[in-house]
């Protein structure tokens, strides 16, 4: 079972495709998926290729936030409710009588719910990121009401988070610096936890491919790619163009801000008006806007877990400048495969000093980093070890996420 993370991260997206293409090489799969985004509906013929019996629900935010209100009057997590779904549960359950499921697959916390009851089968879950600690994060940065709800739901959630893995034979985070501090957080478990580094398709996100140039030929571009729906995205995006931009084009006035990624929010697309910022929208291929650009900015303030933004512009051979919070989890050495920044003057300073005096070294060291660490055969590997028991034994039948 797989859920698009609440609210959704198109990285996690590109986590449980990779995971699901490669559990299809040796298992046949079945699979239970939620449909969030309306433009995913057009993918969902190539992802039952890669599998026996498939079940896609949609899934209306609006209605499913709704939904999640009725665990306020319980003691559960809002996150499972709004991830509660009567058809998926009967696919389950239906599924699993029908073919004698032995393997299960669940793909986030939310979704560890439609196999609670699937004991007798072994059962691995990939956290992918820690959910609980996120809705923490959320709530020291938001004033009450909403600081009391997002604290609730951490609480909730990691207790919900701890209780799965128990049930489950094996647990998974998406780097180490995760799966550590899971263990901290859930020390009774601490032995079932571990972790596989995201990947990236060093073919697809290559500097060698040839794409028309999007900007005007005048402009110094900074990008920041991801989903501009996602919170943590939007704070970023807003602290970099209203905190740090000005002083950058103050210096730089060449200097230009593109904001490109899908469902950009009232307040991203406000902050087109200030001088020198874009905001895209959705586009059909990112590639162009990595390539063209002087270089990318992870400004990220609130993370959890790899950013597969900052990777996929360091396959590009770009240069990169992070925050802490972006670079936990990637294995890169600041100075050399990517610039670190810690706050607005900081980021700016570096941006500056890449825009006017570039160190050309950092995105071929990027590149290279990138495909020797973060290829996704390797990582995967990890998976198929804990699907598959002391003894081999032969392949049988895989309910992969919703």
């Amino acid at each position: 079972m797989h859920r698009i993370p609440y609210p959704p991260n198109k990285g996690d997206k590109i986590r449980s495709y990779h995971l699901l293409k490669h559990l299809a090489k040796r298992y046949h799969v079945h699979l239970g998926t939620f449909v969030d985004d309306p433009d995913d509906w057009q993918h969902v013929e190539r992802v039952k290729d890669l599998c026996g019996e498939s079940h896609f629900a949609a899934l209306n935010p609006r209605t499913a936030k709704l939904r999640s209100l009725g665990a306020l009057a319980g003691n559960r997590a809002l996150s499972i409710d709004y991830y509660r779904d009567t058809t998926l549960d009967e696919w389950v359950d239906g599924v699993t009588r029908r073919h004698g499921i032995q393997r299960v697959l669940v793909f986030s916390s939310a979704m560890a719910q439609y196999a609670m009851s699937l004991r007798s089968a072994r059962r691995v879950i990939d956290f992918v990121d820690i959910d609980s600690d996120k809705w923490r994060q959320y709530a020291d940065n938001k004033r009450w009401p909403m600081s009391w709800l997002y604290a609730r739901e951490a609480r909730r959630l990691l207790h919900y988070e701890q209780q799965v893995t128990q049930e489950f034979d094996a647990s998974l985070f998406v780097s180490q610096p995760e799966a550590d501090l899971f263990k901290r957080l859930a020390p009774a478990v601490q032995d079932k936890v571990g972790y596989f580094s995201n990947g990236v398709d060093t073919d697809y996100f290559a500097p060698g491919h040839q794409f028309d140039n999007p900007y005007a030929d005048d402009h110094d571009v900074m990008t920041f790619t991801g989903a501009m729906d996602y919170w943590p995205n939007i704070d970023a995006v807003q602290w970099f163009a209203n905190d740090i931009f000005p002083s950058i084009r103050q210096a730089h006035p060449a200097a230009h801000f593109y904001i490109v990624g899908a469902r950009p929010t009232a307040a991203v697309t406000a902050l087109a008006e200030l001088p020198g910022v874009h905001v895209t929208g959705t586009v059909p291929d990112v590639r162009p806007y990595l390539a063209h650009a002087k270089l990318t900015v992870a400004p990220l303030r609130i993370a959890r877990g790899i950013q597969n933004k900052v990777l996929e512009a360091m396959a590009m051979a770009k240069p990169v400048v992070v925050s802490p919070q972006a670079l936990e989890g990637i294995d890169a050495l600041p100075g050399r495969e990517l610039l670190l920044a810690g706050d607005a003057q900081s980021f700016a300073e570096t941006t500056i000093r890449q825009l006017t005096m570039p160190d050309r070294t950092i995105g071929s060291h990027a590149r290279e980093k990138v495909v020797s660490r973060y290829g996704w055969a390797s990582n995967l590997s990890r998976v198929d070890a804990l699907l598959e028991p002391t003894a081999p034994a032969t392949p049988t039948m895989l309910p992969a996420f919703s």
